[in-house]
């Protein structure tokens, strides 16, 4: 997991990427951040405050070129006016078939100053994947609770990793269908927030902190918030586009939709499987809250899509979820039994 320990200067931060034997995509950002100081203990509240504020005042680099390899593949991109990158790397040079995951290097030389060096960890699926999970995180995988915004906005920002709660069964869930029925299917599992890039490592550190699988990747958004523009920019259609380019990406994928039934994940959702009636083998919307109308509403797009064969779960908790994907061969009897075992603690 990328850390800067404290330290300040120039830093270029690549975020996991993802692929296909032809094509590999890969984000990050290009920004100078400040130094804590020596009297900042490393660790208590004042650290923790410190370090969201490093977190969400970054200064993003402008127009500076990135070289990014990947085996013998190389291309160079700029930052854009935030200091974001996005790669799209066609392989002419093919990648091992050994390995899912690959290691690409980043170089950035910039004007009076030290050359940077990172690299990204990318996920590639193997030949055999047989399904695409893509999962919401708010409210669905970590306890959020969207539907206050204040306190939404303290748990994203103020909260660290250890402080964060996963819901039970999450983890056992997300291994099983990343395991799938075979045991050894190593699905990709992609991951969508409404939060911005800034809370990228503290998702990480829950991740790994709660065995979750880290997918590969996580989708964020860039929020775009300034002294003048505290608020962040609309994005509605953010999860939408998402799922669009995975599914286009590989063609040949099911896919199963996990969100949660406070925001627009059912509706986004209904929409994919209206557009895609023959990729989406299920999807489940974890119960947030009872709300008559929402659920009302809910149960509407699920008789509207019953026509596709794909179930639309308004479920209770996580072994509700594996317990259907295990009547539909998504996961294994073992995937299902720890799924049981870890919900009942």
């Amino acid at each position: 997991m990328w850390g800067d320990r404290g330290r300040g200067g120039y830093v270029v931060h690549p975020y996991r990427g993802y692929g296909s034997r032809r094509e590999a995509f890969l984000m990050g950002r290009v920004f100078r951040q400040t130094a804590l100081s020596d009297r900042i203990p490393r660790y208590g509240v004042l650290r923790d405050l410190a370090d969201v504020l490093r977190r969400i005042i970054r200064w993003g680099l402008p127009e500076v070129s990135v070289e990014v390899s990947l085996g013998e593949n190389v291309t160079t991109v700029t930052t854009d006016h935030d200091g974001y990158f996005d790669v799209h790397l066609l392989l002419e040079h093919p990648l091992p078939d050994d390995t899912s995951w690959h290691h690409a290097e980043l170089h950035v030389v910039m004007p009076q100053a030290e050359p940077v060096h990172s690299f990204a960890e990318i996920y590639i699926p193997p030949p055999s994947a047989d399904l695409l999970v893509i999962s919401d995180i708010d409210d669905t995988v970590m306890y959020t609770g969207v539907a206050n915004k204040l306190r939404m906005l303290h748990r994203l920002f103020v909260k660290q990793a250890h402080q964060r709660m996963a819901f039970p069964g999450v983890a056992a869930l997300y291994q099983a269908l990343h395991a799938g029925p075979s045991g050894n299917a190593k699905r990709p599992i992609l991951y969508v927030s409404r939060g911005p890039w800034s809370i990228y490592e503290m998702l990480e550190e829950f991740f790994q902190l709660n065995r979750i699988p880290v997918g590969p990747i996580l989708f964020l958004r860039e929020w775009g918030i300034s002294w003048r523009k505290p608020w962040p920019r609309r994005a509605e259609d953010h999860k939408y586009d998402v799922i669009l380019h995975m599914l286009s990406m590989r063609d040949d994928l099911p896919c199963v939709l996990i969100g949660d039934s406070g925001q627009h994940d059912p509706e986004v959702y209904a929409r994919i499987v209206h557009e895609f009636p023959e990729r989406v083998r299920a999807v489940y919307i974890r119960r947030i809250e009872r709300k008559p109308d929402r659920e009302r509403a809910i149960d509407r797009l699920r008789d509207e899509i019953r026509h596709t064969g794909c179930d639309l779960m308004l479920a209770e908790d996580s072994l509700a979820m594996a317990e259907h994907a295990f009547e539909q061969r998504l996961i294994s009897e073992r995937g299902l039994e720890k799924v049981r075992r870890e919900s009942s603690r």
